[in-house]
């Protein structure tokens, strides 16, 4: 299963403005926004998320909530997506993988899922 999403970092650079720590506070744990540097990084990190939703098949929601989705970084700084185990449990989730670009005025991301048999 594959999802990919979009986000104009402007958008994310308002929403922090407008709401501070809060904003972020709303779609990441405390680790995730110790990684943050910038608005491009929180873009790629809400993409990545929405894009986890998207290829899960269900979009942030009762099923499947920002903070069931955890992004950390490789030593080499590679991202990479931790489920929570409601979340490996319920789809059967055996692999995922994450990208994530940033490029002028946007941040993309996909997320690609392998189920069990």
């Amino acid at each position: 299963m594959i999802g990919i999403d979009l986000i104009k970092i402007s958008r994310m650079e308002r929403l922090v403005e407008r709401f501070k720590n809060r904003a972020l506070e709303r779609f990441l744990s405390q680790s995730e926004i110790d990684l943050v540097k910038n608005h491009k990084t929180a873009s790629g990190f809400w993409a990545a998320k929405e894009a986890c939703s998207k290829a899960l098949g269900v979009g942030i929601g009762a099923e499947c909530g920002f903070h069931d989705i955890v992004i950390y970084k490789t030593p080499t700084g590679a991202p990479k997506l931790q489920l929570t185990q409601k979340i490996v449990e319920k789809f059967a989730i055996s692999d995922i993988s994450l990208s994530i670009t940033h490029d002028g005025e946007y941040a993309i991301a996909v997320v690609a899922i392998s189920k069990r048999a």
